[in-house]
């Protein structure tokens, strides 16, 4: 190598790669101590100079300190050091016995702390796929910090990667692979930039509320927590609905908070009982007001490794939705839309068993055609969860077979005038559902996803790449409670109605929209809000509706009687945003300590049981056995 100037010394390498030795080392004539400066910010406050992942060709000849976990060795000379930031390669000197013989007893993950001068690698020996491939340090001195024990659970490689359940038992062990480090770190910019967005641009203000609070009437099931006054709980809260809006109520005007919430709901793939929401609520705003300050916000903090986002994001009426997706979160990345048929398959009105009765299919051509037996089945159990719909699927080779088949139970007329319809080309697949027109707009929907699903596994390309954002608008207020005759929030019973459809509260409510949207991503619901109610005779009159006991949610009523502006906003569930850009199956891969599928944790074995003398303290007993 050519010499180097270093601080203003001059030092000459040279690297035998025969031997590993490194000779004719002329190393700056100041001590360790005087090696003090640090490339950046990653490195001030610790023991190192730069990370395993910063050292580049124009730090050859600097003398660093080092420090990770020890990845892998061969041969006692070569070592990998890895650390939250990469790996670096490490060469022992042959002469160095001390050193091998240290090495040679140490297991992987052992933490390490090293010394040593940077040297260029050989051409054949660079490694253009590892960001530090084109250097390695020459170890001079070799810390042991902390030996890891023999024989961990699991090995921090990619491609023996364990399975979940002991990934998440050593969630320590399983943060160390280079995808979780990735995703927690891509999130954690995110975040800083949504609060740089909402605070220096916009003028928000970060305010934390309570967790511990009152069991609210409605929505899902909330966490129960025991005190010390006998018979009186806490409710963990689902979200700081309530007090953004008293917030408003005080003046604050902008609000924000990067939200804990719970929910003890049943077990879903994309669900956590404990979440984490991007809360946001603002007086004296609108719909579309808060549509827009979404869309700006998120093209703002967007990650710069995704193409960026569309200035304004789609919007589609709800009933729209339905009709052509038969789903409130739908997929638009893809065509295959819904087919509504009903006024056709009404006319056998032997068909017709409900009063909202609604047909529709779903076609597929010659080239997507792949209905598998497996895959039949599947459709039919999946059907089995719509009672009151009729599921028929078939390859249809021709326009005749499809009146032969479907004239069995539609009548060849009925069965003709559909093919004329839906104009089906030979050899296609069709899905037809008919009966509760809801039930069946749902079912399709399931089955247009799953069978695309089921293609894509196949290899077949269908979906649009990149993240396609859909504002879901024109929601109902209400939907039909599980008595007969009541009513539930579609969304919570905070909500106002659209201005034009009060008038229809006492005669059809279901008919009555919501101010309420959805913001959908791929297929997945990602957010939600709406225009809140702020007349108290309003909200009073949605308490009656929904037979909520208006005294437990009295001090609402007190506050919207105070003086209280109108305002609306949304909440982002940050945890399914952030699975959907890193694009992994599940969302326990962005969250640091995650719950299992059924809500424990694996980690510490929790929920686990209390001690007697702590039952007594909190006024409770348990029916099992301490």
């Amino acid at each position: 190598l050519s010499p180097k100037y270093v601080s203003g010394k001059k030092l000459l390498l040279k690297r035998n790669a025969s031997s590993c030795k490194s000779e004719n080392v002329y190393l700056l004539d100041e001590d360790d101590s005087s090696q003090s400066d640090v490339s950046n910010n990653v490195n001030k406050f610790t023991q190192r100079t730069y990370t395993c992942g910063e050292l580049r060709i124009d730090n050859v000849g600097q003398r660093v300190t080092l420090c990770g976990w020890l990845a892998y060795q061969r041969m006692n000379k070569f070592v990998v050091l890895r650390d939250s930031y990469g790996e670096t390669q490490l060469l022992i000197d042959d002469n160095d016995t001390e050193t091998q013989k240290t090495l040679q007893a140490l297991p992987l993950e052992t933490i390490l702390e090293i010394k040593g001068t940077v040297l260029s690698r050989p051409d054949s020996m660079k490694n253009k796929k590892q960001q530090t491939g084109d250097v390695e340090v020459f170890v001079e001195k070799l810390t042991v910090l902390n030996k890891a024990k023999e024989n961990l659970p699991f090995n921090i490689r990619e491609f023996q990667k364990a399975k979940e359940a002991l990934r998440m038992q050593y969630r320590y062990l399983d943060l160390r692979f280079p995808f979780m480090q990735r995703n927690l770190r891509i999130r954690s910019e995110m975040l800083m930039k949504m609060r740089q967005f909402l605070v220096n641009n916009c003028g928000f203000v970060d305010v934390e509320t309570p967790t511990l609070f009152k069991a609210t009437p409605g929505g899902a099931q909330e966490f129960v927590v025991p005190t010390r006054f006998p018979g009186q709980f806490y409710s963990l809260v689902q979200s700081p609905q309530q007090f953004k809006q008293m917030l408003m109520a005080g003046a604050i005007d902008r609000y924000f908070q990067i939200a804990r919430c719970y929910r003890d709901e049943r077990a879903r793939p994309d669900r956590q009982p404990e979440f984490t929401q991007l809360d946001i609520e603002m007086s004296f705003t609108s719909l579309d007001h808060i549509l827009q300050l979404v869309e700006e916000l998120l093209g703002y903090s967007w990650p710069s490794f995704l193409e960026p986002l569309p200035k304004q994001f789609r919007r589609l009426a709800f009933p729209d939705a339905m009709e052509m997706y038969g789903s409130d979160q739908p997929d638009v990345r893809f065509d295959f839309k819904l087919q509504n048929c009903t006024e056709i398959v009404k006319l056998n009105n032997k068909l017709v068993t409900v009063d909202d009765f609604g047909a529709y299919c779903v076609v597929f051509p010659k080239e997507y055609a792949n209905l598998a037996k497996n895959v039949k089945e599947n459709f039919a159990e999946l059907s089995k969860q719509y009672p009151q719909v009729k599921l028929v699927q078939s390859k249809v080779p021709t326009a005749k077979d499809l009146v032969s088949k479907f004239g069995k139970f539609l009548t060849e007329p009925v069965a003709a005038k559909l093919n004329g319809q839906i104009n089906l080309d030979d050899d296609s697949i069709i899905f037809l559902a008919y009966g509760d027109k809801k039930q069946a707009q749902n079912l399709l929907g399931k089955i247009r996803v799953d069978y695309v699903d089921h293609l894509e596994n196949l290899g077949v390309s269908i979906r649009k790449k990149g993240m396609h954002f859909t504002w879901i608008v024109d929601m109902p207020l209400f939907e039909p409670g599980e008595a007969p005759g009541s009513l539930q929030s579609a969304h919570h019973p905070f909500t106002s109605p659209h201005s034009e459809d009060v008038h229809l509260l006492d005669t059809a409510p279901l008919k009555v929209r919501a101010l309420s949207f959805d913001l959908v991503l791929n297929g997945n619901e990602v957010g939600g809000g709406s225009v809140r109610i702020h007349d108290p005779n309003l909200q009073e009159k949605m308490f009656r509706l929904l037979n909520l006991d208006k005294d437990s949610m009295q001090h609402i009523i007190d506050m919207l009687s105070s003086g209280c502006p109108p305002h609306g906003g949304i909440a982002l569930g940050l945890d399914r945003l952030m699975s959907k850009i890193l694009k992994t199956s599940s969302i326990r891969d962005v969250i640091a300590f995650p719950k299992t599928f059924e809500g424990r944790d694996p980690l510490s074995g929790a929920p686990s049981r209390v001690s007697e003398a702590d039952q007594k303290l909190y006024h409770i007993k348990s029916v099992y056995p301490v």
